[in-house]
């Protein structure tokens, strides 16, 4: 019985030590860490490969929980808003979540955004930079023009923002974003930074 019960003690400390390991930032991409290569399907349906972008603009991937959603509208037309001012810094921004080519496409034409959008659907991207993703099947019901359009996906991101310098590395970090102030801090850090 000695034997059970240590068993029972080494499973429990192993199972506390992996809760507090995915409970902390420790698989973070950091500050001045080179961004590792990926690619993703954009909002047009094309292959949206990193290596063709980062390295000639300063880049801002924002990871944003879900399509359609209060605070995640409020964020993407925040970058809408302030598109002219990123192209004159000569920043790209991307944003990217769980949802699909198709939830992308209503999003930008609901709102008229003005930037591409990455599907996310299995959540590796934010893994590889070490954003928490859930994964589970979750759907939105927005009326537009009138019409109720059902937005599944199956990966859900914690909403954080890298800004990607020239030399391909991580400038900015924030991972407790404010929705609605995360552009105008965002773009205040670049104009610091040029």
């Amino acid at each position: 019985t000695q034997g059970v019960v240590l068993m029972k003690n080494i499973s429990c400390i192993v199972a506390l030590a992996i809760f507090l390991l995915s409970s902390f930032d420790v698989f973070a991409i950091g500050l001045n860490e080179p961004v590792p290569a990926f690619e993703a399907t954009d909002d047009e349906g094309k292959v949206w490969k990193s290596t063709d972008h980062i390295g000639k603009k300063m880049i801002v991937l924002y990871f944003y929980p879900a399509d359609m959603t209060g605070g995640c509208t409020a964020q993407a037309c925040g970058y809408r808003d302030r598109m002219e001012s990123f192209t004159r810094l000569n920043a790209e921004v991307i944003g990217v979540s769980g949802d699909t080519v198709k939830n992308h496409q209503v999003f930008k034409k609901a709102h008229q955004l003005n930037f591409t959008l990455l599907a996310d659907t299995d959540g590796k991207i934010a893994e590889l930079f070490g954003v928490p993703v859930s994964q589970g099947e979750k759907t939105v019901t927005k009326s537009i023009d009138g019409i109720d359009v059902d937005l599944t996906r199956s990966a859900t991101a914690k909403r954080w923002t890298f800004i990607i310098d020239r030399n391909g590395k991580v400038v900015h970090r924030d991972d407790r974003v404010n929705a609605k102030a995360d552009p105008d801090s965002v773009e205040m850090f670049i104009k610091a930074v040029e």
